[in-house]
């Protein structure tokens, strides 16, 4: 079967039996039947109860059994203890698609668990695709179907559109709903996955994706249970050219808690989770208010090429206000070109033409400046969207006909741009410039936020894929090695060590000192001491044979007061480099989604200021280059302050080739730290000065068993 195999018939059938079917509107069995009577769905519906003749006026029948036909879909409102045998029972039928509203699986505990893993292995044995359980179920607003309970129903029907929600918990998915249905956005489908036993929101996405009538796709995860499927319907949600809006809760460790009781589910590292979703074109979220402001612009459909804002304005405050905003989220500004505002104060002597674009309120009493002012963005400018500060102004009824006979044939005349007002007024007067194609926001700082990522969109589009390097199994030793023997091993993979020999006497280590040329850096050699330098076994600055044999004594000291215990293999010797910027890389392999690359500066301050970047292995090095100047202190490496730029390219090789390294290990790999990496000058490469690789001895004894 394949994996998205019947999804179609849960989210679009022509027939459902609501096993459980009440009377009572109220009820679980009973809501799904109301609001499909109400909304007119255009199937048919086929009650299953034990008990009743007729429900909500409809036939009913005994059993699935009974059913005249096969239905494409079923609806199961009946106790857990139940389940199982409603599974059969329709499997005997043929129905291949059901949605499971009973609670009382892996949501409660180990049994249920349990009981969830049997009912699984039941559907599938039936040829049965599961949505649930512990499900709200779905809705299909362009046929009428509402196979779902929520109450969310009785306060209105969703707008048909081109928006889909796909979210793990139901409550909080129907939430979003009926946000998108107040604020008067067509959201025409929604399915929740609730324990996703099968059915997961990487299968909602996927369909979406493929959907023909949705183009906006928004989601809410509490868990990711399949992350090479999701990863995989981001990808083709991309690739379809369809915003994928996400909302990842379990963020703080209380967050982390709840979905784990409500989902069964554990939940990833969200950093991670942000880093790699985003990689795969999701834009991560915070809150629903800005998922919504998102979702209403790029409805429209319309994604400029030019990442890139203009500002017109009748008051000079919102306009500052709206720059700082877009300052903030990293929306560029640029100013007009010299003559275009040369030519604008020959219009208005007393504007402001250079971005913001202050027409002033002398627009009140000649609305053709606004059009001038904003033709002028959109042509001179070249900004891919326009917002027009226009307040009540815009809201008022009076002026409504005149600013819409000045602005709709700009819409018109630039059809890949987006127009938009920030204007306060009667929702029956705002509608006509939406439906004129203008969008309209109620504040400057939402619309800014909104529009960025609209904006971001497009000119990402534009960009195409970025093929991933080859990757080669790598054979791992048996045990954690130590620091030299992970240099080894990272060297055959091109990465650079700084000059170096493993000693296991004080000669040898004055040997290899002298070979090298002071000063030299020494340091304990052992795979059961990870951070060395914190027991006083790392020394520097070594500059004759005298300061090598007291380093060498010190080290071993160090190393048998702190670590007595530990496996010693002798002391490391190693050129000791200076000039350049210290860094960091590494590696570690996060539950979800296997091996993810950090970068960031070297020093203390590192975690502290969390000035990292991630990235899902393997990556190229151009990946591997715009990681390194994502950083904050990306300037550093630059050249900053009179120092010498580093040797950008070979830290993004390097980098590089350590994800690609990761990706071909196998599980045992738990994480790689290189830390200090020193990036030299340009044409003088990076090497790494410290390499310590972890690995899982229950993973070793796993392959033995």
């Amino acid at each position: 079967m394949s994996k998205l195999a019947h999804i179609d018939s849960l989210i679009a059938p022509c027939s459902v039996a609501v096993i459980g079917a009440s009377d009572d509107v109220t009820r679980i069995g009973g809501r799904p039947i109301a609001a499909m009577l109400r909304a007119g769905y255009v199937g048919r519906i086929l009650p299953v109860n034990p008990g009743r003749e007729t429900v909500q006026g409809l036939p009913c029948y005994a059993s699935v059994d009974d059913l005249p036909e096969t239905p494409d879909a079923a609806l199961i409102a009946v106790p857990a203890k139940l389940v199982p045998e409603t599974i059969a029972a329709l499997g005997r039928k043929g129905c291949r698609a059901a949605t499971l509203f009973s609670a009382g699986f892996a949501e409660v505990g180990a049994e249920g668990e349990a009981a969830q893993r049997v009912l699984v292995d039941l559907a599938r044995a039936n040829g049965i695709r599961l949505l649930g359980p512990n499900t709200l179920g779905v809705y299909n607003v362009d046929i009428g179907y509402y196979g779902t309970f929520s109450s969310s129903l009785d306060t209105g029907f969703p707008k048909p559109g081109n928006i889909g929600i796909a979210s793990q918990s139901g409550a909080f998915g129907a939430h979003l709903g009926a946000l998108a249905r107040d604020r008067g956005l067509g959201c025409s489908v929604l399915i929740t996955t609730g324990n996703e036993a099968d059915i997961t929101v990487a299968d909602a996405i996927r369909w979406m994706a493929e959907s023909d009538t949705t183009d906006v796709i928004c989601t809410y995860m509490e868990a990711i249970n399949d992350a090479p499927a999701l990863l995989a319907a981001l990808d083709v949600a991309r690739a379809a050219g369809k915003p994928v809006l996400a909302l990842k809760s379990g963020r703080s460790a209380v967050g982390a808690r709840a979905a784990a009781s409500h989902t069964a589910s554990l939940t990833g590292d969200a950093v991670v989770a942000d880093a790699v979703l985003s990689d795969h074109g999701a834009i991560i979220l915070r809150d629903p208010e800005t998922m919504m402001d998102i979702a209403y612009a790029a409805s429209k459909r319309v994604f400029p090429a030019q990442h890139s804002l203009g500002i017109v304005t009748v008051s000079g405050g919102a306009g500052i206000v709206a720059s700082d905003e877009a300052e903030r989220v990293g929306l560029p500004m640029p100013a007009m070109p010299a003559a275009a505002q040369a030519a604008l104060k020959a219009v208005l002597p007393y504007a402001s033409p250079v971005n913001p674009l202050d027409c002033t309120a002398q627009a009140l009493n000649d609305p053709s400046l606004l059009e001038q002012f904003t033709r002028a963005g959109l042509e001179d400018g070249g900004y891919g969207a326009i917002l027009c500060f226009l307040t009540y102004v815009a809201g008022s009824r009076a002026m409504a006909d005149v600013i819409l006979e000045a602005m709709a044939p700009l819409r018109r005349a630039f059809p890949d741009r987006i127009i938009a007002f920030c204007a306060l007024g009667e929702d029956e007067v705002l509608r006509r410039y939406d439906e004129a194609g203008i969008l309209v926001f109620s504040d400057p700082c939402r619309a800014v936020r909104a529009l960025d990522a609209v904006l971001r969109l497009g000119a990402a589009r534009g960009q195409g894929t970025i093929p991933l390097p080859t990757v080669t199994p790598v054979t791992l030793p048996a045990a954690t090695p130590d620091e030299a023997a992970s240099k080894s091993l990272l060297a055959h993979a091109g990465i650079a060590a700084a000059p170096e020999c493993a000693v296991q006497s004080v000669e040898a280590a004055i040997a290899a000192a002298e070979d090298f040329g002071y000063p030299v850096v020494m340091k304990i050699l052992s795979p059961d001491i990870l951070h060395k330098s914190d027991i006083g076994a790392v020394k520097l600055n070594i500059h004759d044979a005298h300061g090598v044999r007291n380093a060498y004594a010190a080290i071993l000291a160090a190393a048998a007061e702190h670590a007595p215990r530990a496996v010693v293999n002798g002391v490391l010797v190693a050129r000791q480099l200076s000039g350049g910027v210290e860094c960091l890389m590494g590696i570690s392999r996060d539950p979800t989604f296997g091996p993810v690359a950090v970068f960031g500066l070297g020093g203390i301050f590192v975690e502290l200021l969390n000035d990292v970047a991630l990235r899902a292995c393997p990556f190229g090095p151009a990946t591997a280059r715009e990681m390194i100047l994502s950083i904050r202190g990306a300037a550093i490496l630059q050249g900053a302050r009179g120092q010498p730029p580093a040797d950008i390219d070979a830290l993004a090789q390097m980098l590089s080739r350590l994800s690609v390294f990761a990706a071909g290990a196998d599980a045992r790999l738990v994480s790689i730290d290189l830390n200090p990496v020193l990036a030299m000058p340009v044409g003088q490469r990076a090497y790494a000065l410290d390499a310590v690789i972890e690995l899982d001895p229950r993973e070793a004894m796993a392959d033995a068993d």
